[in-house]
């Protein structure tokens, strides 16, 4: 039988990566990585340092293929979801039919931790209900953004007994933040304009968090707002790519 590691990798520093990924790596035959393309060369760049870095005298293949494209602004973000995890499904049966033999092992090296907005884990659970190959699998959690975020400001994620939510941005003009949430923390902004926030939120904003390029921003929301598009802006075109997330709290009464 098959078998399938699904490796949490931190946020971009390799020094994320625990003890028992770095066991699992090192009994892994196959690594399978998605190139995003040129712009985004350096998440696949990464995740090469890591296998060099941790697997010892041990022989294995590094599987690099193209990520489907995926509607970006779509209509309708549900069909496009699942048109986009129909695609990697497909392709993640063919690199594993193809790649891995019986009673090998193959890793995805999963950015942040596989349980916090991956598809890695629903993409394999479609793989398996296809019928078409077969494997088992396990999952060895990593740092997610949010725990490196508040790291990198050396701040509790949240005020003392409150709850904390967390949320992609597209939630946030809809539900906005709730009078019974004390901390927000926001992922996937694509483009943050903060509309209909209040401007005396804190907010506490990382990019590249735990890497040396790692970026930090803190103050009111109606006084970083700006600074905080420029800086952004500024360090997309630099890179080519940007993964960044932010904490917002309520003043407190």
């Amino acid at each position: 039988m098959r078998h399938i590691h699904v490796i949490g990798i931190g946020t971009g520093n390799p020094e994320h990566l625990t003890i028992q990924g770095i066991r699992a790596l090192n009994a892994t035959d196959a690594v399978f990585a998605l190139d995003k393309g040129e712009a985004k060369a350096g998440l696949v760049g990464l995740r090469r340092r890591i296998c060099d870095l941790y697997i010892e005298e041990r022989p294995y293949r590094f599987i690099e293929a193209a990520d489907p494209e995926r509607d970006r602004r779509p209509a309708d973000y549900g069909v496009a979801v699942e048109d986009w995890h129909a695609a990697r499904a497909a392709l993640y049966e063919s690199l594993i039919a193809e790649h891995l033999d019986e009673g090998e092992r193959g890793a995805f090296l999963v950015w942040g931790d596989p349980s916090l907005y991956d598809s890695t884990l629903r993409i394999l659970e479609r793989v398996l209900a296809r019928g078409r190959v077969t494997f088992t699998h396990d999952v060895i959690p990593g740092i997610t953004s949010v725990q490196a975020l508040a790291a990198a400001h050396r701040i509790p994620l949240h005020p003392i007994g409150e709850p904390v939510r967390i949320t992609p941005a597209r939630r946030l003009p809809r539900d906005g933040l709730g009078a019974e949430t004390g901390a927000t923390v926001v992922m996937l902004d694509g483009d943050p304009r903060f509309e209909g926030l209040d401007p005396g939120l804190t907010i506490y904003w990382g990019a590249y968090l735990g890497t040396p390029d790692e970026l930090l921003l803190v103050g009111r929301l109606g006084e970083v707002a700006e600074e905080i598009r420029r800086v952004r802006a500024e360090a997309r075109a630099r890179h080519g790519w940007i993964m960044d997330t932010y904490l917002l709290l309520k003043p407190a009464p």
